[in-house]
């Protein structure tokens, strides 16, 4: 890796397939040590992205760096230098654990006096190491992706692309995964993840937000609360939460519904809230809960498209 501060650097980088724009001149840095975020719903433009950065698919528009090599120039090099994985995992499931393991060993070239060290350090990090001899495709799905992570960083790379990694994932396995992409950025690689899972960019030291393949927002999770959150959100319970949203919207109240719970985006947290109790009583709806809250990311998200 050439010598520098900046492990990304993009500038205009720009993805077209004949008329269809998949990525709209984006421009982002992201540094050793730091976890960036790429976030956005299906179909904006993440994967594509990455795949320009991996050196898989050529920009038909501006251009970047990823280790200081010209993702356009020189692709070998960048593929060299990088880890990927992506949401389906990369792994063979016809092939034991440690056949997996020696597979991308080889494709990645580590050094023989190394081989034995590394396989080491993936089974003990991936919490298989009485698993060595089983077929990859028994594994439950949180010890197959802590594998596939394993096998992306056999060769210690500087640099490590992850597509969508936690799909599909039960929420414990997510925050294990999670604390060993922190490990990583910890140790200075620079981990570039995309996902579509809101509640994971605060384990991001910087996000972008992408939809419709250009970044409507870029900072750390908390700078884009305060940056593009203009208004308050007040979260309300009720046991007809269904029936309350509709009630709400008809009232001309942005609301959506977010987990078992409802969100209001409202100029005046206070007067609303008391308006809101009027509104349900009247509909003989009992609110069990109204209170302001800190946004989430995906109201700052909701809020940036609606305004797009």
């Amino acid at each position: 890796m050439r010598n520098s501060g900046t492990a990304v650097e993009v500038r205009d980088l720009s993805r077209a397939f004949g008329s269809f724009i998949a990525v709209d001149k984006i421009t982002l840095e992201v540094a050793k040590g730091e976890i960036f975020g790429f976030l956005g719903p299906n179909g904006a433009g993440k994967s594509t992205t990455i795949r320009m950065l991996c050196g898989l698919l050529m920009p038909t528009g501006g251009g970047g760096t990823v280790g200081g090599y010209d993702i356009g120039a020189e692709p070998e090099a960048v593929k060299r230098i990088i880890g990927y994985m992506s949401q389906k995992f990369s792994l063979y499931d016809d092939l034991t654990v440690e056949e997996n393991i020696d597979f991308f060993g080889g494709v990645y070239r580590v050094p023989k006096e190394k081989k034995g060290a590394r396989k080491a350090w993936v089974l003990k990090m991936a919490g298989i190491e009485d698993k060595r001899k089983v077929l990859t495709g028994t594994l439950a799905t949180g010890f197959k992706q802590r594998l596939a992570l394993g096998c992306a960083v056999l060769h210690e790379p500087p640099v490590l692309f992850l597509d969508e990694p936690t799909s599909g994932v039960d929420p414990m396995s997510r925050r294990r995964f999670w604390d060993l992409i922190r490990e990583m950025a910890d140790s200075g690689a620079a981990i570039f993840v995309t996902t579509h899972y809101m509640q994971e960019a605060d384990y991001c030291d910087r996000l972008a937000l992408i939809y419709r393949g250009r970044i409507v927002a870029e900072g750390a999770p908390m700078r884009l609360r305060q940056d593009y959150m203009k208004r308050e959100i007040l979260e309300i319970e009720t046991e007809r939460t269904v029936e309350a949203l509709e009630i709400l919207l008809n009232n001309g109240i942005e609301s959506a519904i977010f987990g078992s719970a409802l969100h209001a985006t409202v100029e005046d947290a206070a007067s609303s809230a008391r308006r809101i109790r009027t509104i349900m009583e009247s509909a003989g709806i009992a609110v069990e809960r109204i209170e302001r809250i800190m946004p989430s990311l995906e109201d700052v998200f909701v809020t940036l498209i609606e305004e797009s």
